[in-house]
């Protein structure tokens, strides 16, 4: 019988990321700094509604309100009659 040379197959080592002694927290106010930087270039990524779908986006939102305001109200005035119907059946 012939016996198989396996090879051993090992991934190449990561490199370490490790944290050097000299690499020092930057201070608050940098911090700061770096934090509004990177918000402004965000925010220059992102699609801003025109005028039109904004007003569009604010009418459905004021509807959806109204809606939900009407069901809540429905449902309280149903409430209030079913708890003074038990109220009148014990006598109260």
């Amino acid at each position: 019988m012939a016996e198989e040379k396996k090879v051993a197959t090992t991934a190449p080592a990561k490199p370490v990321t490790a944290v050097k002694k000299d690499d020092v927290k930057p201070g608050f106010f940098a911090r700061i700094g770096k934090w509004f930087r990177e918000m402004k270039s965000e925010l220059k990524k992102v699609i801003w509604p025109t005028p039109k779908t904004f007003g569009k986006n604010t009418l459905v939102a004021l509807g959806m309100m109204f809606a939900s305001a009407i069901v809540m109200w429905a449902f309280d005035e149903v409430g209030q009659l079913f708890v003074k119907a038990l109220l009148t059946l014990s006598g109260n």
